[in-house]
């Protein structure tokens, strides 16, 4: 029974993000999206994807912090190769949840350190990606000069380092295992999502884009929350709606817009696509094999 019921929500997952998309495309002719992908700049383009492999490089040293804290001592060679695995699986599953769900079933299955632990490491390191998104974002709307954001750049600030505050106490208090590498960990995820904005800048840059690049950004930052989510397959279709919306909030060229989310989902796939390497052939995690 509980197979045909995860059957189910992933069927209807994929249905949300089709809607959604076609949705997407029946507001925005296709044509015109078609015409800004056809101009982009080639060696933009491979700038962009080399940031994005940088900041996942960097996401998976991040995480495997997290698994030494808990007695899974893996080599970032291993570690990589299983960040890739679960990138794969994040390609068909709801939300980056089933990539997830994978890592933390090879974790327990090979170093036995106990599933609360193995839990716990894999949402504060999502919760670590989240709360820096969040940070940049209100980092990022402090500078953009903007009447929605004017009014009131008093509270980004704030709300920032409420937002760290929280996150910092909910991580000693709930998760002292977890604890000693708080700070690495914030660190290496800004270095995450820094080299993500450098990715979407240089998609920009690629279609020509030198204006209003602060509310690209910004958009960016929120659509990348809202892809946490899990509503929908990998994230496809609530990324882009967010970026529709955010351009027509905040007057931007809603083509541009949905065409920077469009590329950046195709980088995230192709990087992505690499761990069915390791899928057909599953990395040896435990300390009797180190490599």
């Amino acid at each position: 029974m509980g197979r045909y019921r995860k059957q189910l929500l992933t069927a209807l997952k994929v249905l949300v993000s089709l809607a959604l998309l076609y949705f997407i495309f029946t507001k925005l002719p296709f044509g015109e999206i078609s015409a800004v992908l056809k101009q982009a700049r080639f060696e933009y383009l491979i700038l962009a994807l080399l940031f994005f492999i940088i900041s996942k490089g960097i996401a998976s040293v991040r995480l495997n912090s997290y698994f030494h804290q808990i007695g899974a001592p893996l080599s970032e060679k291993q570690n990589g190769k299983l960040y890739l695995q679960g990138m794969f699986y994040n390609l068909f599953l709801p939300g980056g949840i089933g990539g997830d769900a994978y890592k933390g079933y090879r974790i327990q299955q090979d170093f036995s350190t106990g599933t609360r632990k193995v839990v716990g490491s894999l949402l504060v390191d999502r919760l670590s990606g989240l709360l820096m998104l969040f940070i940049l974002a209100c980092t990022i709307a402090l500078f953009i000069k903007h009447p929605i954001f004017n009014e009131y750049s008093w509270a980004f600030p704030f709300l920032a380092i409420l937002a760290l505050v929280g996150f910092w106490w909910v991580n000693k208090q709930y998760f002292p295992t977890l604890f000693p590498v708080f700070w690495k960990s914030t660190f290496l995820s800004a270095g995450v999502q820094l080299a993500q904005l450098a990715a979407v800048y240089f998609i920009l840059m690629a279609f020509g884009i030198d204006t209003n690049l602060l509310l690209y950004l910004f958009i960016f930052l929120i659509s990348s929350i809202v892809a946490v989510l899990p509503l929908t397959i990998g994230g496809i279709g609530s990324r882009e709606i967010v970026f529709l919306y955010g351009a027509l909030w905040l007057g931007l060229q809603e083509d541009v817009s949905v065409a920077i989310s469009l590329v950046f989902l195709a980088i995230t796939a192709l990087v992505s696509f690499i761990g069915i390497y390791y899928h057909l052939k599953p990395p040896q995690l435990n300390t009797s094999n180190q490599e």
